[in-house]
């Protein structure tokens, strides 16, 4: 009976291991701009309310759901992520941030495999922590969204200088600028225009990766 039972419980138990570790092809270009302004604008509150479970929960979902990623991968991504955001909130300088490197560079080490072309992981890694640090030390974001921009570039094997990409960069920046312009006293109707920015942001980008 007891051998029964507990083949019984190994089918199933195997079946859902096979189906979360099961490859996918995972592609960074097939997203929908709309989902991700959504999912970004969720995953900005979960960041500065310090709710990381749900930050988690967004990443998970974002990888999962966007990009194609399996849910042991997705899984692997959201942590690498959230784990990165989470340490490098507290931090107070660049020398301080560097403790963010290893979990970027182990979330782009992940992405990598469903991007069309190859990418140095802690090339890209630094890139965006560079960003992630100029918004603390008053660049604007017109400066830093070139940043974001050239990141996209790498990641999606475009050009640096290619205007549409620049375009999407300094939109997303712009929306953060927003959102810190507002700090606490942010309304639902601010997180609104937000995510509407968002989108148009997530439009370019959509465009000028798919030319």
């Amino acid at each position: 009976m007891g051998r029964k039972m507990m083949l019984a419980l190994a089918i199933p138990v195997a079946a859902l291991v096979g189906y979360a570790c099961w490859p996918r092809r995972a592609d960074l270009r097939i997203f929908d701009p709309a989902e991700m302004a959504r999912l970004e604008t969720a995953m900005w509150r979960d960041y500065y309310e310090k709710r990381y479970p749900a930050l988690f929960s967004h990443l998970y979902e974002s990888s999962r759901a966007q990009f194609g990623f399996s849910p042991f991968v997705s899984l692997r991504i959201a942590l690498s992520a959230a784990q990165a955001a989470r340490t490098f909130q507290p931090t107070r300088s660049r020398a301080e941030a560097e403790a963010a490197i290893p979990d970027l560079v182990t979330y782009y080490g992940l992405l990598r495999e469903a991007a069309p072309v190859a990418f140095d992981s802690r090339e890209i890694a630094s890139r965006e922590l560079d960003w992630w640090q100029a918004r603390r030390e008053s660049v604007g974001p017109q400066d830093y969204g070139v940043t974001i921009g050239q990141v996209a570039a790498l990641t999606y094997g475009k050009p640096q200088d290619k205007p549409a990409l620049r375009a999407f960069g300094i939109e997303r920046a712009e929306a953060m600028a927003y959102r810190d312009a507002h700090g606490q006293a942010i309304t639902e109707a601010d997180w609104s225009t937000i995510e509407t920015r968002l989108r148009d942001a997530y439009r370019q980008l959509k465009a000028a990766i798919g030319n």
